[in-house]
């Protein structure tokens, strides 16, 4: 575990070397997209292995196996040009992205692109970050079940960077509600103010434990866990949390749950189970009040 708290400590203090990274906010920002792309590789090498024919909807070149695993690969203002150029750049390429073969996947990926930014401004800093990102293993379940305690420490500068009434639920609350609330498998569970997805993969642990015992169990799990969040950092640190948890087209959505008119929710949109934290005294679109009496 120490191992994994100094990766976090080495991550945050070479940021604070980057003269672009201005703030918590923009540290976690920047971090987001970057254990995405790592976590969403180790997947897809992980299926590579496990199904026939399985293609990553992530163009070779911008794979991280390819250009971020080596720890003496690019760096310098050659990694940066890597990242930012403006029609060649992985930026550039990952927010058009289109996969034929796995569409809702290459949506959010363009999701998680469109709403992010490269804060940093030296290569070779990022270079150093980087090197310390190749110290998770997150298809060795050891890192994976430890990458927990990371999110715990990522979500802690996130409760501490939070304004406007966020606020980031301990994990010790969304396990009690969550075995309260008894989800079954099955049933639809939805969390409209999702955060960083806390609610939904302490459902997909319960149900697992207590009614997933073959396949077809774990593709109707995979089908009734559905999340909306708004915003951009968490949307990303959630949707990755539940590609750690085994979701490889997460049903998560960047939406405003207050947008929709009551009215207007019929029997398609209705739900089993909902398991939230609402964020109180968040700031609201104007005219959103009237949506509900």
């Amino acid at each position: 575990m120490s191992n994994i708290s100094s990766i976090i400590r080495n991550v945050r203090n070479i940021m604070r070397q980057d003269r672009g990274v201005s703030g918590d906010a923009q540290r976690l920002e920047q971090l987001g997209w970057m254990v995405f792309l790592k976590i969403l590789d180790e997947k897809d090498q992980e299926l590579e292995l496990i199904r026939d024919g399985y293609q990553s909807v992530i163009p070779e070149k911008f794979q991280w196996r390819n250009w971020a695993a080596d720890p003496e690969g690019i760096t310098g203002d050659e990694l940066l040009l890597f990242i930012d150029h403006p029609t060649d750049g992985l930026f550039a390429a990952l927010k058009k992205l289109k996969a034929a073969h796995a569409p809702q996947r290459a949506g959010l990926v363009r999701e998680v692109f469109d709403g992010s930014n490269n804060y940093m401004k030296s290569g070779f800093e990022m270079r150093k970050v980087i090197n310390q990102l190749n110290g998770f293993d997150f298809n060795n379940s050891a890192d994976r079940h430890i990458f927990g305690t990371v999110y715990e420490s990522i979500l802690t500068e996130l409760r501490d960077a939070g304004n406007k009434g966020e606020y980031y639920t301990p994990r010790a609350i969304t396990r009690l509600m969550t075995q309260m609330t008894a989800p079954r498998l099955g049933e639809k569970v939805l969390d409209p103010a999702a955060g960083t997805g806390g609610f939904l993969t302490a459902a997909i642990d319960h149900i697992r434990k207590n009614g997933v015992d073959t396949l077809d169990d774990e593709a109707v799990l995979r089908q009734s866990i559905s999340g909306w969040e708004l915003k951009p950092v968490s949307y990303v640190l959630g949707l990755t949390n539940l590609i750690l948890h085994g979701l490889d087209v997460p049903d998560w959505h960047y939406r405003d749950s207050l947008k929709t008119e009551y009215n207007t929710i019929g029997p398609k949109q209705q739900v089993d189970v909902i398991l939230a934290n609402p964020p109180f005294g968040a700031s609201i679109a104007d005219g959103v009040e009237t949506n509900f009496p």
